[in-house]
């Protein structure tokens, strides 16, 4: 019987961290977090809006360099606390963030 390889758990690729995603938009219905890490599939990460406005989102995210966005009502909006700015496969200008 053959077993799958093992994981190697000091591996960078099995570390996760937990992110926290704020989006100020109090007059928007729906923000969704889109990125490579969902396939940018805006039903795949809604944000959840408080009683301030502000959309909140907290999520475990793989070690290495994101790209994302958010979704609000159906526009794509940059984080403003997005470590930087890059671009897409489809060339849209999109946030940047490294997780170590």
């Amino acid at each position: 019987m053959m077993r799958p390889p093992q994981r190697n758990p000091y591996s960078a690729h099995s570390n996760v961290k937990a992110r926290n995603f704020i989006c100020n938009a109090p007059q928007a219905k729906q923000v969704s977090l889109i990125g490579d890490f969902n396939q940018w599939n805006p039903r795949a990460n809604p944000l959840q809006q408080g009683a301030d406005g502000a959309w909140t989102l907290r999520i475990e995210l793989r070690h290495g360099h994101h790209r994302y966005a958010f979704q609000v009502d159906g526009e794509l909006v940059l984080d403003p606390q997005a470590m930087g700015v890059t671009r897409d496969d489809q060339g849209r200008r999109v946030s940047l963030m490294a997780v170590s």
